[in-house]
């Protein structure tokens, strides 16, 4: 079947996407070939962020570049990682002298890149440290941590960092709580139809009319857990009482809740998801005491939705209420 996305060259899709962006964001970044920048890089005073990864997951990671949040993202090709020399270039330019704090999702392509960028400003005396998002609950069991992909719950992340930062606390400091939120945190994923490359038209895969995927990846990784399509309650029972236990979760705890829009999922079908991930989390006694609802990161116009879970201290909460501002997210 043909593709159908209105696209011009194949070949210039992601420069073409961040030409678009730097038009429609203009008061908020500037683009310098695929470095993403928050305007306020040039007047901050404290540990800045940098983040890593590839175009095609609109509106992160780029989206979330600005006050209070990314400083710096570095988009490669299609679901492609950059080149290290690209991040070095924007580690060197992110640091203001109280060090950076490179933020790095799961994947094999993003942490090559991110271990040879360490050992380039670790040659060039300039303080990083780095942090990994890696909460998928479907490939590994918590004690396996390594080999769990990250997803959507970095953007939640990148906000509590910067608050840190904003603080001015230390980079030790703002790593150290970068990581504990990690460590906090937990999703899994379901899709009901797969996405198509948009620069072949290759579909991700064929769930057929009937089936749903718990567990697939960004990039139509399997999940093991294809079964007949359930309502939105039933698929909320599943998902959430495995995050709960993985987290783990008890009653009287606080949390926070995002529901992520894979593509092509409708604001009525994550408004009712969410409706219904409240009730379950309340029943258990469980406040939910933030939230994110919408398309955060998708994988183009696959449909589904990641459900991300973090516990939350008084700390977090304090943190997440600072005032941020970009083009995707605001507070």
């Amino acid at each position: 079947m043909k593709m159908k996305k209105f696209l011009n060259d194949p070949n210039t899709l992601t420069d073409e996407l961040l030409q678009g962006y730097a038009l429609a964001a203009s008061d908020l970044i500037d683009v310098e070939g695929h470095l993403v920048i928050s305007k306020t890089l040039k007047d901050a005073d404290r540990v800045t962020i940098v983040t890593l990864g590839g175009s095609g997951h609109e509106p992160a990671q780029a989206g979330f570049v600005g006050d209070g949040m990314i400083d710096i993202q570095v988009v490669g090709d299609v679901f492609a990682a950059p080149s290290p020399q690209s991040v070095f270039e924007a580690v060197k330019m992110a640091d203001k002298g109280h060090g950076v704090l490179l933020l790095v999702l799961n994947h094999a392509g993003d942490m090559l890149c991110a271990n040879m960028v360490m050992k380039m400003a670790e040659r060039a005396a300039i303080t990083v440290r780095k942090v990994i998002t890696q909460e998928d609950i479907s490939n590994a069991p918590r004690e396996n941590a390594a080999d769990r992909r990250g997803l959507a719950g970095a953007i939640p992340l990148y906000h509590i960092a910067a608050a840190a930062a904003k603080e001015g606390k230390t980079l030790d400091e703002v790593a150290d709580i970068a990581q504990k939120y990690a460590d906090a945190m937990a999703t899994i994923s379901v899709a009901v139809r797969c996405a198509t490359h948009p620069a072949n038209g290759e579909s991700f895969g064929d769930l057929g009319d009937d089936d749903m995927e718990i567990g697939m990846g960004q990039h139509g990784e399997g999940g093991g857990g294809r079964q007949p399509m359930k309502s939105s309650q039933e698929t909320i029972a599943i998902m959430a009482n495995a995050l709960v236990k993985d987290i783990p979760l008890q009653k009287g705890d606080k949390c926070f809740v995002m529901i992520n829009g894979s593509g092509a999922t409708t604001l009525m079908e994550m408004f009712i998801l969410y409706k219904d991930c409240v009730e379950y989390l309340e029943n258990l006694g469980i406040e939910v005491v933030a939230n994110m609802v919408g398309e955060i990161l998708t994988v183009q116009e696959q449909a589904g939705f990641q459900l991300n879970i973090a516990k939350w201290d008084e700390e977090t909460e304090r943190l997440w209420n600072t005032p941020a501002r970009t083009f995707a997210f605001s507070k």
